[in-house]
């Protein structure tokens, strides 16, 4: 049989290690959503810029009426080569 010293000692032992488990617990998950959160304003911030530069693209193709995106439905192939051809 275990003696009431080595009863305290596990005990004491095993309480310390859960509260150490639930401190870290806390640490990891607190540096995890600032982490997150770090990461979503970084991708707001990304999809800003995306839309800023789509923005740019569409006035600036609008002021000549020639679209030189391939992408867009309104594209010409024709109207852009006039272009080119008028600039030259």
């Amino acid at each position: 049989m275990a003696s009431s010293t080595v009863n305290v000692v596990r005990y004491t032992a095993l309480l310390t290690g859960v509260f150490y488990g639930i401190a870290h617990r806390r640490t990891l998950q607190k540096a995890h959503d600032e982490e997150k959160l770090h990461h979503t304003i970084h991708e707001r911030e990304h999809l800003i810029a995306q839309a800023k530069e789509a923005w740019k693209k569409r006035q600036e193709s609008s002021k000549d009426g020639v679209v030189t995106d391939p992408e867009d439905p309104r594209f010409d192939l024709e109207k852009l080569f006039a272009k080119w051809e008028s600039e030259s």
